[in-house]
């Protein structure tokens, strides 16, 4: 397991639902790759509404036709790391937002003796 504590670096990227990358949601593709990286950790959180630098709203409201509403895929590494990850967004994201802040964290813990195991895929199984 990875250790992380103290300074880090926020990696935050904005793209939409319905972004692809060879068939694939190019959220998906960018967590995977992360896990592969060996990377601490990703986590994708899907808005309710927002608009990037098409100007277009896209929102979840009942009434809206837009099904395209704005993801965020959140990774949070050492500096090393992340800046390390950033050229495989190069070739995965050619619209959206890729920001980096600096972030400290307090702390860090994954699950330890829940005899389940990780497949290759980075999903648990008992």
């Amino acid at each position: 397991m990875t250790r992380l504590t103290g300074s880090a670096l926020r990696l935050t990227v904005f793209v939409g639902e319905n972004d692809t990358f060879r068939h694939r949601p190019l959220y998906s593709e960018i967590v995977h790759r992360a896990h592969t990286g060996g990377l601490a950790g990703a986590s994708v959180f899907r808005g309710v509404e927002g608009f990037g630098a098409s100007s277009l709203i896209h929102t979840s409201r009942l009434l809206s036709l837009s099904e395209d509403l704005p993801v965020a895929v959140v990774i949070v590494d050492t500096e090393e790391r992340v800046r390390a990850f950033l050229p495989q967004l190069d070739e995965l994201v050619t619209e959206g937002l890729v920001t980096l802040d600096a972030c400290e964290v307090i702390r860090y813990v994954g699950r330890e003796g829940d005899g389940a195991t990780t497949d290759t895929k980075g999903k648990k199984s008992l």
